[in-house]
């Protein structure tokens, strides 16, 4: 069962789907779940799967899209703010608070891709998530200044951000925005240098096999500068002493993130790779899908 429910970042009206337990029932109390969803992903594509099936083993589960995005208020449109990713996740925290059949001690939060990264970066400062886990952690600070792992020279990283300020300075003269692509948008940017991350998204986000009006795929370029002023990682060691798991493919290029966040944790953490699996994998294969939940079920439920 799914109800269409919204609540708000400060100004901004955020749009979700709130997913109940089959057998939900007003007079009970339920551990319940914020779920954040892939950079350029809507509450409709493989955050709502996660949702559905946990929410089917009895967590009441909120999805949203983010602020600037989706359904959701905000403007400028497709604005990739780290920072209000994270207090996007906080307000819907607030909201599940004030659901009678929510037990406001045992909420817990998860992501998928950024959404991953979002998940550890709230739940480090916010101690009503009991518990997080993440698929195929992706973390936007981290992952913008390091490539699948691999730092950009810093002299790389000035250029952007001087191309950042003056396309900022352009804008403000009244230009038009500038967008950037999440993923390929066409099959002839794809070649066999490609890596698996961004040919994988093309097809779930450029095909049916994924694809959702809402789901853009692209963001304002004029995000880049808050992308590389934000660590999800940064208070790890001494912050997040929550229960954490993270899954990742074993074959995901992505899988480093999973590493780092794993090494940085002094707190109780598993690391679960998920043999054969690729980044994109973890977000509709059935077979990886399913252990996935199976993991997530057994480690929320200690909540």
């Amino acid at each position: 069962m799914v109800e269409t429910v919204s609540f708000r970042n400060k100004a901004v009206e955020i749009a979700g789907h709130l997913h109940l337990p089959d057998d939900f029932s007003e007079d009970k109390k339920y551990p319940a779940l914020v779920g954040i969803h892939p950079a350029g992903g809507v509450k409709e594509q493989t955050i709502g799967l996660y949702a559905e099936r946990l929410a089917a083993q009895g967590f009441v589960t909120v999805v949203y899209d983010s602020s600037y995005q989706g359904e959701s208020g905000g403007e400028p449109r497709l604005l990739e703010d780290p920072t209000t990713r994270v207090e996007d996740a906080r307000c819907a925290a607030d909201f599940l608070t004030t659901l009678p059949f929510v037990d406001t001690e045992r909420m817990g939060v998860f992501g998928i891709c950024a959404g991953g990264g979002y998940a550890i970066s709230v739940a480090q400062t916010e101690r009503r998530f009991k518990a997080v886990a993440t698929v195929s952690a992706a973390p936007m600070g981290e992952g913008s200044r390091a490539f699948l792992g691999s730092p950009s020279p810093v002299t790389e990283q000035i250029k952007t951000l001087d191309m950042v300020a003056l396309q900022r300075t352009a804008e403000a003269g009244g230009a038009a925005p500038l967008y950037a692509p999440f993923v390929p948008e066409t099959s002839e940017e794809i070649d066999e240098n490609t890596p698996d991350l961004l040919r994988e998204g093309y097809d779930y986000y450029r095909t049916p096999r994924g694809q959702h009006p809402r789901s853009k795929g692209r963001f304002l370029l004029t995000s880049l500068d808050r992308m590389y002023a934000f660590s999800a990682f940064d208070q790890i060691p001494d912050l997040l002493t929550q229960p954490m798991l993270l899954i990742a493919g074993s074959k995901a290029d992505t899988k480093i993130f999973s590493d780092q966040a794993y090494e940085l944790s002094r707190g109780p953490k598993e690391l679960f790779a998920v043999e054969g699996a690729t980044h994109i994998a973890m977000y509709d294969v059935p077979e990886y899908v399913d252990q996935a939940i199976t993991k997530m079920v057994g480690f929320f439920s200690v909540l």
